[in-house]
C-alpha cells in the first residue's frame, strides 16, 4: 500500500509547512496548488479503485501503483532534502534548480493523471476489481470435504452452544452469527451443526457468499438445495425478483435452516433478508463471518477464539495419527511443541498436520518442522493458509491497509503497547484524517476497526476501557511482512539477513525494522547505505552507529516495556539524535550521568511530534522547547521545564498540539504555562527536594487545563506537603478521567471534597502515602463513574466503611501492601459491575474477606487474584480465586 501511504504522507508534509508558524522553507504557491490537486486526485482514484474499481490485470495494477508512489516519493525527497539542507546551513543548489526539480515531478504527476482520465473515458476496464478472487482459489470450503478436514476436535463446547441456539427458543426466525478470524474454524463448526440436524428441519440450504457475491446466484444455490430436481439452466433464466419469490414460497410454512457461509458485508444480508419468511416455525439462519459488524445482524452469536494447548494437540493428532493414542512416545514432546507453536489457529494446525502425515515420522524431522514452522505452513498445500488470510487483507478499506501492514515492524510474539503504536502511526503520516478528530483518536478508531475485522487481537484493555495491548497471530504477521515487502512499504530483517541483501534493494527502502539485539559489524555496515530511509525501528546492544540518516523521521531504538539489565539497550549520544532535523518521532535511551547537554538548537527539529527519552533523571530542557509547536507527546523519566520566554509573536510559544507531558519535575502551572498548553490531555508531575507550597507552583491553575484527562502527581520530597495548603490550592479540573496521587498525605475524609465529586473520574490510583489515617468512610453521590480503584501502600488504613451504591460502576478493585486493612467491605461484592478484585501482600483477614465475597457473589462472574507472602493462604484457592506466592 505504498502508493496510498505516500500520497497521505506528502499531503501531510505540505500541510505542516503551510501551518507552521516558522516554516523551514517556503513553497511556491502555484506548485503547492498543483501538487495538492494531483495528490487529491490520486487519493480519490485509489480509494475508488480499491472499493470497486481496478485495472484489467494485476501486473498493470502494480505498475500503476508503483508510478504513483514513485511520483509522491520524488516530491517528498525534493522537499525534505531542501528542508534539511536549509537547517544544516549547507551550500544548497539554487532556488531555481529546486523549483525546476519539483516542477518536473508535478509534470510527471500530470502525465499519470492524464493517462488515468483517458483510460477511464475509453472505458478500458480501469473500474473493475482485480482484487476479488474466487474463494475456491483461496482455500475456500469444498462441497465434499474429507472426514479429517471436518474434524470438530476442540469445538465441542461451541458446537453444543450452536445446537442449543438451533433447537431452543424462540419460535420466531432467529439469526445465529459465528464470528472469528480466517482459519479459526467457523465453516467447520457450521458444517458439523448443519449435518447433525438433517431431520430437525424440513428444509436445509447451504450457500457460500464470499467477497464478490451475486444475489441471483445466492438465490439459485438456495433453490437447488431445496429442490434437487430443479435445473440451474431453468433457474438462471429467471429474474432476481422471480427467484426471490420462489425462495419465499418454498420456505413459507416450513421449518428451515439456511447457512450463509463467509459473509463480508451487511449489504448482502439486506438484499436477501426479505426472501426468508418469519412464520413462527423455529426457523434458523446461520451466518459465518470474519467481521464483527456483520455479526451484529444477529444476536447471541458464537465468537470463536484460538484453541488451548490440549485442544491444539488433540487436533494435530487427529490429522497425523487419526487418534491421539497412536502417537509414538518419542514424538509426543516435540509434537506438542509443534501444536503449541501454531498459536491455537486450527487452519495452521490442520495444514501442518497434513504435512506431518505425509512426511517421515522421526524426531529429527519433526524438530526441523518445529524450527521452520511458519515457512512450512505458508508454503504447504499451495499456500492455503496465507491465501485464506489474504482475503481479509484484500477486503480492508484502503485507509486501513497501511495501518495493518505496519504491524509487521513489531517482533514475533510481541505484546504491542497501543500508546506506542498510536504515536508511530501518527508520526508516519499515513493516517487519513477525520474532520474534528485528533490523529490519535483516528488511530484508535482504526485499531478498533482492525480488531473488529479479527486481524488484530485485543490482548488487554486498560482501566479506561481502551485497548492497552494488542497482538497478532504469527501467520497474520507473516502476511504483513510478505505484502509490505512486496509493496515496498516496509522492510523487516534480523541482523544476519542484512549481510545478504543486495545494495540495490536496501538503499531504496524507506521503512526498516531490525529485530534481535546485535552489534554485528556487517549489519552496521549495511545500515550506512540507506539514503532514503525515513523510519528505523531497531534493537541494538553494544556499539550503536552514529549514522547520518539525514531524512529520518522515525527513530525507535528503545522499548520501555522490554528493558532490563539482561537486555540492556544502547544509550544514544544525545547530540547526534538532535541533529536529525527531519524527525517526527524519537524514542531513545541516553546516559544522563555523563551530563550530556540538551542542546538549545533542539527547536531546529521543526516537525518533531513525539520525544521519548529514557534514563533521564536530572534532564533540563532549554527554553527553545517552547518553540517546538508540532510537539504532541513529551515523555521523560524526569524533566525540568523552563518558564516560557516572554514576548514573541502571536502563538509563537503556544504548544497547541501538545497532549502528553511526563514526568515534569517541580512543575509550575503559572498563567504563562496554562495559556501555552491549552490542549494537554495527560500530565505527570513530581516534586523532589524541598516543596515550597502549592501557591509557589500555582497548582490552583490546574483547574484551567480544561482538556486534561489523565493527571499524576508525586511528592517525593522529605518535607511533607502542608494539608491545608493542598486543600486550598490543589484544585483539579472536572475533565479528569484518571488520577494518580503519591505522597500527598491527605486525610481520608478529604476525599469527599477533593476527589469524590469529580464527575468524569473513571480511574483512581492512590499510591504510597497519598492518604493517611485509619478509617475511610465514603458517602453516596460520589465516584459516580469510577471503574478502577487502586489503593497501594497506604499503610495506616484499617477500616473501610462503604456501600455498594457509593461505587455504582466499579469494575476492578486493586489493593496492595495494606498491612492493617482488616477486611474488604462485603457490600463491595454487591456492586453489579464488579469484575475483579486483586490483593497483593495484604493482611490475611482482607484476603479471607475477599474469599467470602466471592462465595456469595460467584454467579456474577467475579474473579479474585491474591499474591501472598507465603503459601498458607493457598488453601483458599479455587475456581475464580487464584493464589500466588511472592518470593521476597
Amino acid at each position: 500500500m505504498a502508493a496510498y501511504s505516500a500520497l497521505l504522507s506528502q499531503r501531510h508534509i505540505i500541510e505542516q509547512i503551510q501551518l507552521h508558524p516558522c516554516p523551514p522553507i517556503c513553497l511556491d504557491q502555484n506548485q503547492v496548488e498543483s501538487l495538492t490537486h494531483n495528490l487529491h486526485f490520486f487519493q480519490d482514484f485509489l480509494e475508488g479503485y480499491f472499493c470497486g474499481g481496478s485495472i484489467s490485470s494485476k501486473e498493470a495494477a502494480d505498475v500503476l501503483e508503483s508510478r504513483i508512489a514513485d511520483a509522491a516519493h520524488a516530491a517528498e525527497d525534493i522537499i525534505e532534502t531542501r528542508i534539511v539542507d536549509q537547517i544544516h546551513g549547507e551550500k544548497m543548489s539554487s532556488h531555481e534548480l529546486y523549483y525546476q526539480e519539483l516542477e518536473k515531478v508535478i509534470q510527471d504527476m500530470g502525465l499519470i493523471k492524464k493517462e488515468l482520465m483517458e483510460n477511464k473515458e475509453k472505458n478500458i476496464g480501469i473500474i473493475e476489481d482485480h482484487l476479488h478472487i474466487n474463494s475456491s482459489t483461496l482455500g475456500g470450503s469444498s462441497s465434499s470435504p474429507s472426514k479429517r478436514r471436518d474434524a470438530v476436535v476442540g469445538l465441542d463446547d461451541l458446537l453444543n452452544q450452536v445446537m442449543d441456539k438451533l433447537t431452543g427458543e424462540p419460535s420466531n426466525r432467529r439469526i445465529i452469527p459465528i464470528v472469528g478470524m480466517g482459519g479459526i474454524g467457523k465453516t467447520t463448526l457450521a458444517r458439523n451443526a448443519y449435518v447433525k440436524f438433517m431431520k430437525h428441519f424440513d428444509i436445509r440450504a447451504w450457500v457460500t457468499i464470499s467477497q464478490n457475491y451475486n444475489v441471483r446466484e445466492i438465490l439459485i444455490e438456495i433453490l437447488l438445495c431445496i429442490n434437487k430436481a430443479e435445473s440451474r439452466e431453468t433457474l438462471s433464466a429467471k429474474s432476481e425478483g422471480e427467484l426471490g419469490v420462489k425462495v419465499h414460497q418454498s420456505l413459507w410454512g416450513r421449518r428451515y435452516l439456511i447457512v450463509m457461509d463467509d459473509i463480508w458485508s451487511v449489504e448482502v444480508w439486506d438484499k436477501v433478508n426479505l426472501f426468508f419468511p418469519d412464520n413462527g416455525e423455529r426457523s434458523r439462519i446461520m451466518i459465518t463471518t470474519r467481521l464483527s459488524n456483520v455479526a451484529s445482524i444477529g444476536s447471541g452469536g458464537v465468537v470463536m477464539d484460538f484453541l488451548n494447548e490440549d485442544k491444539s494437540w488433540d487436533l494435530l493428532c487427529r490429522y497425523v495419527f487419526e487418534e491421539e493414542d497412536d502417537c509414538p512416545p518419542e514424538l509426543e514432546e516435540i509434537g506438542k511443541k509443534i501444536a503449541n507453536n501454531c498459536k491455537g489457529l486450527p487452519l495452521s494446525i490442520v495444514v501442518i498436520g497434513g504435512h506431518l502425515a505425509k512426511s517421515k515420522r522421526t524426531r529429527e524431522h519433526w524438530e526441523y518442522i518445529s524450527e521452520n514452522l511458519n515457512s512450512i505452513v505458508n508454503l504447504e498445500d499451495d499456500e492455503r493458509c496465507l491465501k485464506v488470510l489474504l482475503l481479509s487483507y484484500r477486503h480492508l478499506p484502503v485507509y486501513l491497509k497501511p495501518c495493518f501492514l505496519y504491524m509487521g515492524v513489531f517482533p514475533e510474539n510481541n505484546k504491542i503497547h497501543v500508546s506506542w503504536l498510536v504515536k508511530l502511526w501518527v508520526s508516519e503520516g499515513f493516517l487519513k484524517p477525520i474532520n474534528g478528530k485528533s490523529l490519535e483518536v483516528v488511530s484508535r478508531e482504526y485499531l478498533e476497526e482492525l480488531c473488529d475485522r479479527n486481524l488484530i487481537r485485543v490482548h488487554q484493555r486498560g482501566s479506561n476501557g481502551k485497548i492497552k495491548y494488542c497482538n497478532i497471530h504469527d501467520l497474520v504477521r507473516e502476511l504483513c511482512l510478505r505484502e509490505a515487502e512486496k509493496e515496498k512499504f516496509l522492510y523487516v530483517r534480523i541482523p544476519h539477513d542484512l549481510n545478504n541483501v543486495p545494495q540495490g534493494v536496501i538503499n531504496t527502502q524507506r521503512r526498516i525494522a531490525i529485530h534481535q539485539s546485535t552489534s554485528e559489524p556487517e549489519a552496521l555496515y549495511a545500515l550506512q547505505s540507506m539514503p532514503l530511509v525515513r523510519s528505523l525501528i531497531c534493537e541494538f546492544k553494544g556499539v550503536l552507529p552514529t549514522l547520518d540518516f539525514r531524512l529520518l523521521r522515525v527513530l525507535k531504538a528503545v522499548d520501555k516495556h522490554l528493558y532490563s539489565e539482561e537486555k540492556r539497550q544502547y544509550k544514544y549520544p544525545i547530540e547526534v539524535v538532535f541533529r536529525l532535523f527531519n524527525s517526527r518521532f524519537i524514542a531513545i535511551r541516553v546516559d544522563w550521568r555523563q551530563n550530556p547537554q540538551f542542546p538549545s538548537s533542539v527547536n531546529l527539529l521543526w516537525n518533531l511530534q513525539t520525544l521519548i527519552v529514557k534514563d533521564t533523571v536530572g534532564a533540563v530542557a532549554p527554553s527553545e522547547i517552547w518553540k517546538m509547536t508540532q510537539l504532541r507527546h513529551v515523555e521523560f523519566d524526569e524533566l525540568e521545564m523552563p518558564d516560557p520566554p516572554l514576548g514573541g509573536q502571536d502563538n509563537e510559544f503556544v504548544l497547541g498540539n501538545l497532549q502528553t507531558l511526563s514526568v515534569i519535575r517541580s512543575f509550575k502551572c503559572g498563567e504563562e504555562v496554562v495559556t501555552r498548553i491549552p490542549n494537554i490531555e495527560k500530565l505527570k508531575i513530581c516534586y523532589v527536594g524541598e516543596f515550597e507550597g502549592c501557591s509557589s507552583y500555582c497548582l490552583d491553575n490546574l483547574c484551567r487545563l480544561r482538556k486534561l484527562e489523565s493527571f499524576g502527581c508525586s511528592f517525593l520530597s522529605q518535607s511533607v506537603p502542608n494539608r491545608d495548603d493542598l486543600l486550598q490550592n490543589f484544585i483539579l479540573p472536572n475533565s479528569l478521567k484518571k488520577l494518580t496521587l503519591h505522597g500527598t498525605r491527605l486525610y481520608w475524609e478529604d476525599m469527599k471534597t477533593k476527589i469524590g465529586l469529580l464527575p468524569n473520574l473513571q480511574v483512581l490510583k492512590l499510591k504510597a502515602s497519598s492518604f493517611v489515617g485509619t478509617e475511610w468512610e465514603t458517602v453516596e453521590g460520589q465516584f459516580c463513574n469510577l471503574r478502577y480503584l487502586l489503593i497501594s501502600m497506604c499503610g495506616e488504613l484499617e477500616w473501610w466503611t462503604t456501600d455498594s451504591s457509593h461505587f455504582p460502576r466499579l469494575e476492578h478493585l486493586v489493593l496492595q501492601q495494606l498491612d492493617k486493612l482488616n477486611e474488604i467491605p462485603s457490600c463491595i461484592g454487591e456492586i453489579p459491575t464488579l469484575q475483579s478484585i486483586e490483593l497483593s501482600l495484604c493482611h490475611d483477614d482482607a484476603v479471607i474477606s475477599a474469599r467470602r465475597i466471592l462465595d456469595e457473589q460467584e454467579d456474577f462472574g467475579l474473579r479474585v487474584r491474591v499474591v501472598a507472602r507465603d503459601s498458607h493462604l493457598k488453601s483458599l484457592a479455587g475456581p475464580n480465586f487464584q493464589v500466588e506466592t511472592c518470593i521476597l
